[in-house]
């Protein structure tokens, strides 16, 4: 409806008055969101995954539990589900153990070189399987898979031979460079699908604007593969955090050994095995590895789920 005026002119401003009173005031529909049956999770399904959480997280319950149980009641014949005494000596005598503070601080060092070096070095290798061509792109890609299926434990001895004839055995460089062999296939493989996911005509933009190849790199693509570089700092981190194995056969001075091989320091043949002490050693070690999974969990359930739909 519109009206007209003396003059022959059209008022339209009434027109959207009434048009804007009548829709305000007209009473809508009100939606009813529909949820589908595969969408509702089931009585069944929800008692089994708490089932399965249960198990999987009374082992660490238990692992606490003990860390603040005396060491005379962690051993008695009938299990306490809840400590009676709990005190924090346990944790005194983890921290001032021989030896805790110099393979903390090997632990630090291998690790953080463990990291640095495996995603400087796979984000290259990444970025040039990914965006650039060259004759034997697949074999090294196919190289990469068989590798990444090898048993760690298969190249230990291998290793240790080359490592014995080249000196770097019981070495910071060394370990760092063990553990950088064991993770760098799943690295690649996982920062590779990020640059997959990525648009060719980034790079065509930036180089039309003069950007070089460089440029592109450092300016483009790595700022945009930042998720897959956290999401393989975890694993890497956990990777050489965790070892035992590697650590043990390949360092030879005891003050250079890792964490996981001062764990081993309360058992002994004479004295028996410090359980709640361990325990309590077991909490201390564990803690580095929640924080930052917790802090970088969801660029880490990124990068599993774009190495899961890219290849």
């Amino acid at each position: 409806m519109s009206i007209t005026t003396s003059d022959g002119h059209v008022d339209t401003t009434s027109t959207r008055a009434i048009v804007m009173k009548t829709t305000d005031g007209a009473k809508r529909p009100k939606r009813r969101r529909r949820v589908s049956k595969l969408n509702r999770p089931s009585p069944i399904a929800n008692i089994i995954a708490l089932v399965f959480c249960v198990f999987w997280a009374f082992p660490i319950y238990w692992m606490v539990k003990t860390a603040f149980t005396p060491r005379r009641d962690a051993l008695q014949s009938t299990p306490q589900f809840i400590p009676t005494n709990p005190t924090l000596d346990n944790f005194y005598t983890a921290i001032f153990q021989a030896g805790f503070f110099d393979n903390l601080k090997s632990s630090l060092i291998v690790v953080t070189g463990a990291v640095v070096f495996a995603i400087v070095t796979g984000l290259f290798a990444a970025a040039a399987l990914s965006r650039f061509r060259f004759r034997g792109r697949r074999t090294i890609l196919v190289a990469i898979l068989v590798i990444q299926m090898i048993p760690g434990g298969a190249t230990l001895i291998p290793q240790y031979l080359v490592f014995n004839e080249t000196g770097l055995l019981g070495t910071y460089f060394g370990l760092i460079l063990a553990y950088v062999s064991a993770t760098l296939p799943f690295s690649i493989w996982m920062m590779r699908s990020f640059f997959l996911a990525l648009p060719a005509e980034l790079e065509e933009a930036a180089q039309i604007d003069g950007a070089s190849t460089w440029q592109v790199l450092t300016r483009i693509l790595f700022p945009l593969v930042l998720p897959g570089v956290l999401a393989t700092s975890v694993f890497t981190f956990m990777n050489a955090w965790n070892d035992y194995l590697i650590a043990y056969t390949f360092m030879k001075d005891q003050t250079m050994y890792t964490l996981p091989v001062w764990l081993s320091s309360f058992s002994s043949p004479v004295t028996g095995t410090d359980v709640s002490g361990q325990m309590a050693a077991s909490v201390l070690f564990s803690l580095p590895v929640v924080v930052f999974f917790v802090l970088l969990q969801r660029k880490l359930v990124t990068g599993m789920t774009a190495g899961a739909v890219k290849g």
